[in-house]
């Protein structure tokens, strides 16, 4: 039995082999697993980003060439791509959650405590609202969406160091907004 290359395994995967696709299923399923696992510490969102990214090949939704190195190192990489979306995407939820759960529990201490942090987070996003509509979009991507700075590039066709100095720019824009006391400035 002669072993088959893997990109013709991955180009008969992408007419809808469906022997080529098990083949290579077969020899990269733990490897790719194993190695979400090692991202992820998490044996679900291992499974997850395992399924997709064998779901991405049978698809077509992935495309391979020689010229993108071994077929073994560019699998590897859809992997680490798609596991660090799945990262985001639950801390994203997962800080979602927590801004619902700040405004239902009380937090530590008195009542007028409680009222002095609804406050503050009011007065932050009062100030973020002051912002240029630019610069609102970009601390909306970074901070709430949990986007990289080089994401939020390609996302609004900026080039990286705009990004960064809208970014810069924000933030001291927001800390002129708020003052000391926590309020936002009457200026």
């Amino acid at each position: 039995m002669t072993v088959l290359d893997d990109t013709i395994l991955y180009e008969k995967t992408a007419m809808q082999d469906r022997a080529a696709f098990e083949t290579l299923y077969d020899r990269y399923e733990k490897l790719v697993y194993s190695f979400a696992f090692r991202l992820t510490n998490d044996r679900t969102i291992a499974e997850e980003v395992t399924q997709d990214v064998f779901l991405k090949l049978w698809n077509g939704a992935a495309s391979y060439t020689d010229e993108k190195g071994k077929f073994s190192s560019w699998l590897l990489t859809m992997t680490r791509n798609k596991a660090i979306d799945e990262i985001r995407r639950l801390k994203r939820h997962d800080h979602e959650e927590m801004i619902e759960k700040d405004s239902l529990i009380e937090q530590p201490g008195s009542t007028e405590a409680q009222v002095e942090w609804n406050e503050k987070r009011s007065d932050v996003h009062t100030a973020i609202r002051e912002l240029k509509a630019e610069q609102q979009e970009i601390i909306e991507l970074f901070y709430f969406k949990g986007l990289s700075q080089q994401k939020i590039a390609d996302h609004c066709k900026l080039p990286l160091g705009t990004v960064k100095g809208r970014i810069r720019l924000a933030l001291k824009h927001l800390k002129g907004l708020i003052g000391q006391e926590g309020g936002v400035s009457n200026d």
